[in-house]
């Protein structure tokens, strides 16, 4: 019989389980938050607000209806960053999730606890304008912009909190990396079917004005139909535009083959790396689009290569 895990408290790091080497800030517990949100300058604001204004252009014909709904819902460009207690108040009454302020990266494993109890940490701080087109690490504006409107929704609350509960057994079974590319290829940049037509609801396309639309028109990558057990096989690109992005027909359809399903199977059968390069298109892939893959062919961002 399964021991069913404890979700009320962070989950062990079992000795065998590596982590990125992150150095926790002085005054912070084990669950890596701070006290409270800062508090920003006024061109720090106007940092939000430019972002904002550029981005909100981009998302009609872009962005899946279930993210501007959530948009509008919040309000999120009333002026200046938003204050995480309102929007916690906002999202609380609507599926039960607060914004909790961190001040960098956090450890996979706090990550997964705090998703797991329905809360989401957001960097507590914003980009400079010497960053404004491009940042490395995940600042307030991705964080909230990109994340946080899809949290308003009941069946993308529900996914989001499945994941983060997954990742009890990928630490039994060492096996981040692979829960690590659901993510990635899912939360952060995820496509979606809307009357017949690709739509974003990935974080990081959303919240960047080039992969929005390079990810749903651009030649370059491939566009496949989603695969839980072949996407946590698959590399992924951290610092450039994705090679593939997978696509679902409804975020119904993402709990179902997620949350419904035991991963014990494709965890015992996983090896340590990724079997699946990240440009591959398989034979057994439902490809919506077989890309050229031009794009990281001629180098990527690094070379200055365009985004086609």
């Amino acid at each position: 019989m399964t021991t069913p895990f404890d979700y009320s408290r962070i989950p062990a790091l079992p000795p065998s389980v590596y982590v990125a080497p992150l150095k926790r800030p002085a005054g912070l517990g084990d669950d890596w938050l701070e006290r409270a949100q800062r508090r920003y300058s006024a061109d720090e604001h106007r940092i939000w607000d430019d972002l904002y204004e550029r981005q909100i252009a981009l998302m009609p014909g872009h962005a899946c209806r279930e993210f501007l709904h959530g948009l509008e819902r919040l309000d999120l460009g009333r002026g200046g960053v938003p204050d995480f207690n309102e929007i916690s108040e906002e999202l609380g009454g609507l599926t039960g999730w607060s914004v909790v302020p961190v001040p960098m990266l956090i450890p996979d494993h706090v990550f997964y606890y705090h998703l797991a109890n329905r809360r989401f940490p957001a960097g507590n701080f914003i980009r400079t304008r010497e960053e404004f087109e491009y940042i490395k690490e995940p600042d307030v504006f991705h964080d909230v912009f990109g994340h946080v409107p899809l949290l308003t929704d009941p069946v993308f609350a529900n996914y989001m909190e499945a994941y983060g509960r997954a990742g009890w057994k990928a630490l039994k079974y060492n096996r981040l990396k692979a829960l690590s590319a659901l993510y990635w290829y899912t939360v952060e940049f995820g496509l979606i079917l809307e009357d017949d037509q690709l739509r974003i609801y990935g974080a990081g396309i959303l919240s960047g004005p080039t992969e929005t639309v390079f990810s749903t028109e651009g030649a370059s990558p491939n566009r496949i139909h989603l695969n839980v057990d072949r996407v946590m096989r698959t590399d992924y690109t951290i610092s450039d535009l994705q090679a593939t992005y997978f696509v679902i027909e409804s975020f119904r359809e993402l709990f179902h083959l997620t949350e419904q399903r035991g991963f014990e199977p494709i965890y015992e059968s996983l090896a340590p790396g990724f079997q699946y390069a990240k440009t591959a298109a398989l034979d057994t892939d439902h490809i919506y689009h077989r890309g050229t893959q031009e794009y990281e062919l001629r180098g990527g961002r690094g070379s200055g290569a365009k985004p086609v």
